[in-house]
């Protein structure tokens, strides 16, 4: 479990003179608390831990009461009895629970009922002697050894077709089944129908080979390769199957005829002689089923250099994030600042950062006719600094604090009053008026600049600071690391270097772009117009984007809906050309023409319901896409998240958490584009999906946060069959597709 980064930071600083006295408290304590423990009554197992096993049909049920203020562990349990086999039991949902003999565990408190399914009866004997092994604990801190425990039951029955030719349990079925008539004549014993080969495709890459007889075929799902304690045996690389409507489990993948499959190995250099058991289950085609089975098989593996034995070790990855946590800690300074800086000069190019380049845009051709290349460069200038330094300041916060200055950031009256700014600037594009700070100050401003216009410089400045926090929410692997740093190892000067050099990365582009604006942006006349109603139309396009994060999408569609008819009328849709136009002048007409149509368009999208302004018919035309790719069970509070991750790990099944916001851009790439990958979500198709809207940043949700130590989204963290978090496999920001299904192989294996 994640521990709280903040508080984690706190306790580093607690004195040594502290610590003392709370040692020293803690023996004194001891001294009036071990009296009572050991006057403690402690009871006999037989009085804890009551038990009653019945057989039902083919399977035997054991019944436990176990005693108020004690527990048993899930995995202690086994259950043998002579003449019979026994396959995995159904284990019902229990409690993940940590303490000082066995780490983290599931276990059962009260009543529980434990059903064992049976594989085979080889006995003749009307009733069987169970022998029952389990071990508990009490919660005030004594653990009994393992128990055993015996109890006579009644001999399972197995259906008829559970009884099989080639079987350990077979009985000499096969002679009783005979005639033309009889679907289960001439059925294969199992080592006939399925045959397994193994050999080796290099000395780390086992590869697997069934023939199957025809009219017969192997479940896909049943496949498991294991050798012995030496090797570890990876995830199999199964080929898609045939879905077939299987008698016993109803449409299920299976192979006929033949298939082939990859197992990777992890294993010593050293040459040896290996054993493998191959487990499988298959059918007859509407006859019979057999039960599972196993087979093994040996092969020789060759010696292998070291660097081979490395590569394929199986060793964790390292998340991008850690790597550059661990540049910020331990790097030189010199190190840490270039490849921070070039990591910014990438993350400039992202959709997070994009938005800012039209504010600076129209900052610039707001500034009149005559604006010189100099110009452009101190107010693009301006504008990164004021984006680097506020960016690093609170970033520095932030890390100090663990929180999220840029969720916080998102609640509606900011948005509401970010996006009025964005209006207020683009009215002066039209002409409306000119921004200007007060005299008084603008006096005091002249030496930043040209006389008169000094109070654009403090103007662009805090726009760039606005950006930072507001306008750039999504967080990435560089931002989390430099957080981590700062709030892990209270360096916040490390920490805030870090993210100064990444922000200077990527105000980089901006400050080539701004000052590119003042030769390219035309001088006088119509032209400079047409360029300032464009810069406006794109700050109202902005204003409209940070809204659509508190409005419905209908809504939001409609407000784009608008602006793009206005856009077109604005720039002449409605107004003939004189005779003899330029082509320049045509090619403008019919830009504004396909704005208004594309308004109208958006407009009837809108009526209809749709929340895409790429695709606004879709709803009319029936490809409307669903809410979400992936099956995600959402989750409010810390409490929703540990039911769901107690259930996931009774269930012994993977989980993954996803935190996402609506103003969260990265978060919407992921769910656009990695999402909906059709292997992302065969990967994915076993394992618990949880997402954590984190979009109203609430109180519940900053809990949530916090519990996580999550800076913001998009933020996956991944939990293994057991209930824990795999450690450093977080996915921060966006991840493509294929480094994706790379990521899924590890965590999910």
């Amino acid at each position: 479990m994640s521990m709280n980064l903040a508080k984690l930071a706190v306790r580093r600083k607690i004195s040594i003179a502290v610590r003392a006295a709370l040692a020293v408290a803690f023996v004194v304590l001891g001294l009036f608390v071990a009296p009572a423990d050991a006057a403690r009554e402690v009871k006999r197992p037989q009085e804890v831990f009551l038990y009653e096993a019945r057989t039902d049909g083919d399977a035997v049920i054991v019944d436990w009461k176990i005693a108020e203020g004690y527990y048993l562990y899930r995995d202690k349990m086994k259950l043998t009895a002579d003449g019979v086999t026994f396959a995995t039991p159904q284990w019902p949902a229990g409690e993940v629970h940590s303490d000082e003999f066995f780490g983290e565990q599931i276990i059962y408190r009260g009543n529980v009922s434990i059903r064992v399914p049976v594989r085979a009866v080889t006995t003749t004997a009307a009733e069987i002697e169970l022998d029952i092994v389990s071990q508990g604990c009490a919660d005030f801190g004594l653990c009994y050894p393992p128990q055993n425990w015996s109890a006579t039951v009644a001999t399972p029955v197995l259906r008829a077709s559970a009884q099989l030719p080639g079987s350990a349990n077979s009985g000499g079925l096969a002679g009783l089944i005979t005639g033309s008539d009889n679907p289960n004549a001439d059925v294969l014993p199992a080592d006939q129908a399925f045959v397994a080969d193994l050999r080796l495709l290099d000395a780390f890459t086992l590869e697997v080979r069934w023939d199957i007889a025809p009219g017969y075929y192997l479940y896909r799902k049943d496949f498991a390769v294991s050798g012995p304690d030496t090797i570890r045996v990876g995830k199999l690389q199964l080929p898609e199957g045939i879905i077939e409507n299987d008698l016993e489990f109803g449409e299920v993948e299976v192979y006929f005829n033949s298939v082939v499959f990859t197992a990777p190995l992890s294993r010593t250099p050293a040459a040896q002689t290996a054993e493998f058991v191959l487990a499988y289950q298959g059918c007859k085609q509407g006859s019979i089923c057999y039960p599972p089975a196993t087979v093994k098989r040996s092969v020789e593996l060759p010696e292998a250099t070291a660097a081979e034995a490395a590569a394929a070790a199986g060793v964790p990855p390292v998340s991008e994030q850690d790597r550059l946590f661990a540049v910020i800690a331990d790097g030189s300074l010199l190190t840490m600042m270039s490849v921070f800086l070039g990591l910014g000069l990438l993350l400039a190019f992202s959709p997070c950062c994009l938005p800012m380049v039209p504010i600076l845009s129209g900052i610039i051709a707001g500034q009149g006719d005559n604006i010189t290349t100099s110009r452009s460069f101190f107010l693009s200038l301006a504008y990164v600094l004021g984006m680097a330094l506020t960016y690093t300041i609170a970033g520095a916060i932030v890390g100090a604090a663990g929180g999220s200055i840029s969720a916080a950031l998102q609640t509606p009256p900011v948005i509401i009053f970010v996006a009025a700014l964005f209006v207020v600037l683009s009215l002066s594009m039209f002409g409306a008026y000119e921004v200007q700070v007060p005299a008084a100050l603008q006096t005091r401003l002249t030496a930043l600049g040209s006389q008169g216009k000094a109070g654009s410089f403090a103007g662009t400045l805090f726009m760039g600071a606005i950006s930072a926090l507001v306008v750039s929410t999504c967080v990435a692997p560089p931002l989390v690391a430099a957080l981590m740093v700062i709030a892990q190892t209270g360096d916040v000067a490390r920490g805030a270097l870090a993210l100064f050099a990444l922000s200077i990365g990527m105000g980089i582009p901006l400050l080539i772009f701004g000052t590119s604006a003042g030769k390219l942006l035309p001088k006088a006349g119509p032209w400079m117009d047409n360029i300032k109603a464009i810069f406006g139309f794109m700050l109202l396009g902005l204003a409209v984007w940070m809204l659509d994060r508190i409005l419905p999408a209908t809504v939001t569609m409609a407000l784009y809906a608008a602006l793009a008819v206005f856009a077109g009328v604005w720039f002449g849709a409605f107004r003939s050309l004189p005779d003899g136009a330029s082509g320049i002048a045509m090619f403008g007409k019919a830009i504004s023409l396909l704005l208004l149509m594309y308004g109208a368009t958006l407009g009837v999208g809108a009526l209809s319901g749709s929340a895409n302004p790429l695709q606004p018919l879709d709803r009319l035309t029936g490809n409307a896409p669903e809410e979400h790719a992936l099956p995600f069970e959402i989750v409010k509070s810390v409490d929703d998240f540990e039911a769901a991750r107690v259930a996931a790990a009774a269930e012994g099944k993977t989980l993954m958490l996803d935190f996402y916001a609506d103003w969260c851009v990265s978060c919407k790439e992921m769910e656009a584009w990695t999402f909906t990958d059709e292997q992302v979500q065969a990967e994915l198709a076993d394992t618990v999906l949880l997402q954590a809207d984190v979009t109203a940043n609430d109180e519940v949700d900053q809990a949530l946060l916090e519990y996580f130590g999550i800076f913001g989204p998009p933020t996956i963290v991944f939990y293994d069959r057991a209930g824990n978090e795999i450690q450093g496999q977080r996915v921060i920001g966006y991840m493509p597709t294929d480094e994706f299904l790379t990521h899924l192989d590890y965590v999910l294996r």
